[in-house]
């Protein structure tokens, strides 16, 4: 067994600090040569000591479009002319999507081209398209790893960190230091026993025990990380996940010096920041909560801005500066729920958490970048008035009542191309009824800007899909003026690369 763990961490050390491998150099050469032309076009640069990347997971530009009307009306405006914190950052650009092998992509490729540079397969995290989709030997998968900006700048002395409202072992919050084939291999069980290549979660633990490991990791997913015998600390009837008999919170603990562990807000806002210099906070068995839904934890969970404020606090000890991405992991699960209310607040809660960013940061000295992975198929149509509720039903200007369609029936603003339909809560008989898609209903029955309205949609689907357009990048601080213009997923890489002098 020892001499096992030792050819898989050999194998796992190979992926972390191995060269970049790819069979066309040109995509990342390219990328590249790219940014180096927009530095060109931008002027002169401020070189940046610190870089903030914060991902709305699915955030594309209909959600932000319709998240800042939302804002704006909770405030008692229209809300149109309402604005996210980051829509105030001066420099902006679209950016294209694609992946090595997807018109539409998932979460695991687009994260893996902004922390690495180079496209990726879908459902693959930083390594490159020749590695087989179940490829399970180590060797083989460092032999196409490459390596992250987390990476680079961890092995150049700078402090990193990683926030999310998913799993700390999901797609995103991942690409950041593990390299595997599969994003669903997070913890040991789901993968066959005879694979060298470490789950999500033991890389985790083993970039850990890399250098001075990774400062800062907060977010869900600490059943992951606990084995089958380890009951959760805060719902006792669950047990970890992990078959390998790791408990690998202990592991994280044992693994740099003065390392803490917290599971609930109120230990997360004690912690002494000068006195930690390794903090892992897993706030949930598996996702975190929504924020529509956060007050009702029965632990009590931090939010987005309160974790991102805490990681940077620790984050600035470091006088050469820090790394560190932020997801706003749940927007997509609302999303594929066919739920926009949540997905509009957890858009709402990512905009908090840059707003905290910005105070707690100097321009001169820290790039804040706000993007998303992909986008989703939320549509707004129809012809609303001026001020008329984003939830709510299509009322045109000067109308006593709702717009209505070819079949007399009034229908939302907000609406899905693809997905499950719509459930809702029935006000009349009281409950829940469960609507397939097809328009079967009159909406007029039914509160639309409940949160637990989930929007119809024309293709039915069991999950809604993602969206293939560009998404929006957004610039603010030192270097910002490499944001420009279109460009490809994989040169927000070079950017951060770049601004970092790295």
């Amino acid at each position: 067994m020892f001499f096992k763990q030792r050819l898989m961490a050999a194998a796992l050390a190979a992926v972390i600090v191995g060269p970049s491998v790819a069979a066309d150099s040109s995509d990342f050469d390219t990328a590249k040569a790219h940014v180096a032309e927009l530095a060109k076009q931008g002027g002169k640069s401020r070189r940046a000591k610190n870089v903030i990347l914060f991902v709305g997971d699915g955030m594309g530009i209909s959600t932000i479009t319709a998240a800042r009307i939302l804002e704006g009306q909770t405030k008692g405006q229209s809300g149109e002319d309402n604005r996210l914190s980051f829509e105030e950052f001066p420099q902006s650009a679209l950016v294209r999507t694609f992946s090595a092998n997807q018109q539409v992509s998932d979460s695991a490729p687009t994260a893996t081209a902004m922390m690495t540079g180079w496209h990726a397969n879908d459902g693959a995290l930083s390594v490159g398209p020749e590695v087989a989709d179940n490829e399970m030997d180590a060797t083989r998968v460092a032999a196409h790893a490459n390596q992250t900006i987390l990476e680079l700048a961890e092995a150049r002395g700078l402090a990193t960190g990683i926030v999310s409202t998913a799993r700390i072992t999901h797609a995103t919050p991942a690409a950041t230091y593990a390299h595997t084939p599969n994003r669903d291999w997070e913890y040991a069980g789901q993968m066959p026993a005879t694979a060298t290549l470490l789950d999500i979660g033991a890389q985790l633990i083993a970039r850990q025990r890399t250098g001075n490991g990774i400062e800062v990791v907060l977010g869900g997913g600490r059943g992951y990380l606990l084995d089958s015998g380890s009951a959760d600390p805060e719902y006792q009837d669950e047990q970890g996940k992990r078959r390998d008999g790791r408990n690998l919170i202990r592991e994280w603990l044992g693994a740099q010096p003065q390392s803490q562990y917290v599971w609930k807000r109120d230990d997360l806002m004690k912690v002494d920041v000068q006195h930690t210099d390794h903090l892992l906070g897993l706030f949930e068995p598996s996702h975190m909560q929504y924020e529509a839904d956060r007050a009702e934890d029965p632990a009590g969970e931090p939010s987005l801005a309160e974790m991102t404020s805490t990681a940077i606090q620790i984050l600035q000890k470091n006088r050469k500066g820090f790394f560190l991405m932020v997801e706003a992991g749940r927007v997509d699960h609302a999303h594929h729920a066919g739920n926009a209310y949540r997905a509009l607040t957890d858009t709402i809660a990512l905009s908090d958490a840059v707003r905290a960013a910005i105070e707690m940061t100097r321009d001169k000295d820290t790039l804040i970048l706000v993007t998303a992975d992909h986008s989703h198929v939320l549509t707004l149509s129809g012809y609303p008035g001026r001020g008329n509720p984003i939830l709510g039903l299509v009322k045109a200007p000067g109308a006593s009542g709702p717009s209505l369609d070819t079949k007399g029936k009034p229908y939302t603003t907000l609406s899905y191309a693809t997905g499950p339909g719509f459930s809702v809560v029935d006000e009349k008989g009281g409950g829940r009824r469960e609507v397939n898609p097809g328009r079967n209903q009159d909406l007029a029955d039914f509160d639309t800007t409940s949160p637990d309205f989930h929007q119809e949609s024309l293709v039915g689907l069991g999950a809604e899909t993602h969206g293939g357009e560009d998404v929006a990048l957004f610039a603010h601080g030192a270097s910002a003026n490499l944001v420009h213009g279109v460009i490809n997923q994989n040169e927000i890489y070079h950017i951060m690369r770049r601004a970092l002098g790295l």
